[in-house]
């Protein structure tokens, strides 16, 4: 089937896919950790900016740090009234967006949107960013079927190829978190890691390091998974998101979806992004103690 792959549900499908394709292929015991699922779609309101972007795949906004004081919409887009694809269960809703005391929290909940019945949220940043240093604070709630996400992306939707790099808590299991890539569209560098006292106990760190030859993911401080493949490296700058969303379509992946019967949220204190070569911007950045190979 040829679609277009500049659409939302284009992207999606063609997203669907590969994951269905990873998870026949490694099988029962692997299907977890062939599959990646960050399921993106550019907001209309965003192709201005992405048109007026430069040609050059790795050229980066400035480094920042968000601490949540107050929510800044001239960094970020707030997602409302659509969804990604057939595999969501839910649509994303601007009112489940909300910040309280420093915290920035997204939520997903039973309530009847369009063809969906639950609503969820999702932010992601206007500007692209390039090889850096970014960190996350984060905590999830918790629910079979549900994925509370850190991450950056760009694909088709950006009239560029789909480079994507994850930090996936399949709330199910919320002592663990998956970190992956994508590279035009195929998933790479799967694995999936524990998160010490659990994603959904307190506030964790998540960061990766992207290098032009090298990319690290670090849980706490600690490295968790590394790749100098050239071939599964990102190489264009890419959009930071944060999102909490459902499926009752890919249970082998994420569970079966089980109603939560109440409001489950995921939480955020900290986003950072630090270019290399910058000085690192908090004393518990892992830009003041990891060394860069460029």
């Amino acid at each position: 089937m040829k679609v277009d792959p500049n659409t939302p549900s284009a992207r999606a499908m063609s997203h669907a896919l590969v994951n269905g394709i990873a998870g026949l292929r490694f099988g029962a015991i692997g299907a977890l950790f062939a599959v990646a699922a960050t399921f993106v779609a550019a907001p209309p309101a965003a192709r201005a900016e992405d048109a007026a972007a430069s040609a050059d795949p790795m050229q980066s906004a400035p480094s920042f740090v968000d601490n949540f004081s107050s929510f800044d919409r001239s960094r970020w887009y707030v997602s409302d009234g659509w969804s990604n694809g057939a595999h969501q269960n839910c649509i994303w809703s601007k009112d489940l967006v909300r910040l309280s005391d420093g915290v920035l929290s997204l939520g997903f909940e039973k309530r009847k949107l369009k063809d969906r019945d639950f609503a969820c949220a999702e932010i992601q940043t206007k500007q692209r960013y390039g090889y850096g240093v970014y960190e996350a604070r984060m905590k999830t709630g918790t629910g079979s079927g549900l994925n509370a996400a850190f991450f950056t992306y760009i694909g088709p939707s950006d009239k560029k190829p789909w480079d994507e790099i994850d930090f996936e808590v399949l709330t199910k299991d919320p002592s663990k978190v998956q970190v992956n890539s994508y590279i035009q569209g195929k998933p790479k560098n799967t694995k999936l890691v524990d998160v010490e006292g659990g994603a959904d106990k307190g506030f964790n760190d998540y960061g990766f390091v992207w290098e032009k030859n090298r990319l690290r993911w670090y849980v706490n401080g600690k490295l968790v998974n590394e790749v100098t493949n050239p071939d599964q490296l990102p190489t264009n700058s890419q959009k930071i998101f944060f999102s909490l969303w459902g499926s009752d379509k890919l249970t082998n992946w994420m569970g079966a979806f089980v109603d939560p019967g109440s409001k489950v949220t995921m939480e955020v204190k900290r986003i950072a992004f630090t270019a290399l070569g910058d000085r690192c911007q908090f004393p518990e950045s892992l830009a003041c103690s990891i060394s860069n190979s460029n």
